[in-house]
């Protein structure tokens, strides 16, 4: 069989959505709501819609209400529980300092909000979807853009299927296939592959501060019914991180007896030694977590990026044929760690100016009125008042950062102006790491196979899966620079900030070698982030590959 390109086939439609996500299928639901007879076509890299979702979440209603003001009386909408309690701590090795909740800037109050998993939801959305006629494909990476002659963005080409790892055609090869539309919508979630490759072409960043990033682990344990208490929520930030290392952890209590527990590191960490999976280990053995968990069984592991620049980092949302909507755009606020109201809403007001264009004759042209109004925008104004918080919180360590990122929302809230003005996020999140040399290893401790685990157990239960022979999608640019910077200098970083067991230093008899166990990978895409020297390229794998979470 000849290994030269075959042409693709296409098919057109009005509108192409990458991602189905909050952003995405929000998007896809108020196009055909505006105007049914569009067509519209919804392509997902995960094996169904939900797949690779993954959120802690205490979900904001208000984008869900307004794209479907009935939800509360869908019997089959999966959010129920209610949000009962707020609880905010700052966490000691031992114990933990309960924060009044009267100091909370009202921002910061979860009362009206529920809890749930993001997964469910987004299969629910997506049903919805399906209902008012928008196509959805499931198990389709979108990999490639596809421009047209005058620049402008076409739509975009599916990955071929059945390529093995040496880049020959199995029997089973079948070629991508291109999506063709009016206008494309990317909603790929945070560091999405393609919107990096939009961000570099059209330097859509030019104008804005670098992306900011953590990474957040999640589990979903249940526990035993008389330490349930639903609706309850749990912050706290402190131990075990040190003071000039940003995160800070969740436990919410929600469902049948279940609870979703989860840690998060802000990727501006200097140390290379750090782990913070084995961070997030650690957080779950403190005393006032451990009794939670014991004689619980954990149901679900999984770890994502989340989008931290904020207001600042957003980059420039259009460019001719297309559109940036959700995490894509980086529209989480980092303070009240929600980000799915504002991709929710970012995704319908794309929907209406496409629908305005589509309306006028237009096509492939620039959708300059989202850009220039977004700002001014409930998404805007959502994460406007907070922009200074995650600078605040890197520039003088989590105690006073905190402390001065509260008094600045409060200001925001009670006067509409920052002492601060507008700061700045300064270097990249790789750019942040230091050499080994001046820190010291840390030990890795031991699981105890109750309340602890070790990666791969933890991978396990994500239901990570890729085909077997196919090309690595994680692309190292420079082999050589890796041995001589990762390794030498930095001491291996991608065998501890990965939370999945990706990578690892093998000793071989040439010296250390580079390992990549790429089907571990959960698509967290902290290595395209944290790689010191912006080495570690994530390309989507063959599509349908990647976890299969389940209630996340």
């Amino acid at each position: 069989m000849s290994d030269e390109p075959q042409p693709r086939d296409s098919m057109e439609f009005d509108v192409v959505i990458v991602g189905a996500g909050p952003a995405g299928l929000s998007a896809a639901i108020r196009l055909k709501q505006i105007e049914p007879a569009l067509s519209v076509v919804v392509i997902e890299k995960g094996s169904e819609v939900g797949a690779h979702i993954l959120s802690g979440a205490v979900i904001d209603p208000v984008g869900l209400d307004d794209l479907i003001p009935e939800w509360r009386d869908e019997d089959d909408c999966p959010l129920k529980t209610r949000v009962s309690e707020d609880r905010f701590a700052w966490m000691t090795a031992n114990g933990e300092i309960r924060l009044p909740n009267v100091l909370m800037p009202p921002l910061m109050n979860n009362h009206h909000c529920y809890i749930g998993s993001l997964g469910d939801l987004c299969r629910w959305l997506g049903a919805r979807a399906e209902a008012l006629g928008v196509e959805i494909y499931p198990g389709f990476a979108a990999t490639e853009i596809v421009y047209g002659e005058h620049n402008e963005v076409r739509g975009v080409a599916t990955g071929d299927m059945g390529v093995a790892r040496d880049g020959s055609h199995k029997a089973s090869f079948t070629r991508g296939m291109e999506l063709l539309g009016k206008y494309t919508l990317f909603a790929e979630g945070a560091r999405g592959s393609l919107t990096k490759q939009l961000i570099a072409r059209y330097a859509l960043d030019s104008g804005s501060e670098p992306p900011k990033f953590g990474i957040g682990l999640k589990e979903v344990w249940q526990i035993d019914k008389a330490k349930h208490q639903p609706g309850l929520v749990r912050h706290s930030f402190g131990w075990p991180l040190d003071n000039k290392t940003g995160g800070g952890s969740f436990l919410y209590h929600y469902g049948e007896n279940l609870v979703a527990i989860g840690f998060v590191v802000h990727l501006n960490y200097d140390d290379p030694y750090l782990s913070p999976f084995e961070e997030f280990q650690r957080f779950k053995t403190h005393p006032s977590i451990r009794p939670t968990l014991e004689g619980g069984k954990r149901l679900s592991y999984g770890a994502r990026a989340i989008t931290e620049g904020g207001f600042q980092s957003v980059p420039r949302l259009t460019f001719a044929g297309g559109a940036l909507i959700g995490c894509a755009a980086g529209f989480v606020n980092v303070p009240r760690i929600k980000g799915v109201h504002n991709a929710m809403r970012s995704g319908m007001i794309a929907a209406r100016h496409v629908t305005d264009a589509l309306a006028e004759g237009r096509a492939n042209d620039e959708l300059v009125q989202y850009e220039s109004g977004w700002r001014l925008s409930s998404v805007g104004r959502d994460l406007n008042r907070v922009r200074n918080v995650k600078p605040l919180w890197s520039k003088f360590g989590t105690v006073l950062g905190v402390v001065l990122g509260g008094l600045d929302m409060w200001t925001q809230t009670l006067l509409g102006l920052s002492l601060f003005g507008t700061l700045s996020h300064g270097k990249t999140d790789a750019a942040s790491l230091h050499p080994a040399r001046d820190y010291k290893p840390r030990a890795a401790s031991k699981p105890d196979g109750q309340v602890t685990f070790d990666r791969l157990s933890s991978v396990f239960l994500s239901n990570t899966n890729h085909e077997e022979d196919q090309p690595v999608h994680l692309k190292v640019l420079n082999m050589a620079l890796q041995k001589s910077s990762e390794h030498d200098v930095f001491a291996g970083p991608s065998n501890r900030y990965c939370p999945a067991g990706v990578y690892e230093w093998l000793d071989g008899p040439d010296g250390p070698r580079f390992q990549i166990n790429a089907q571990n990978c959960v698509h967290c895409k902290t290595c395209d982030i944290k790689d010191p020297n912006a080495n570690i390229v994530w390309v989507p794998p063959e599509g349908g590959g990647g976890p299969n979470y389940q209630g996340m």
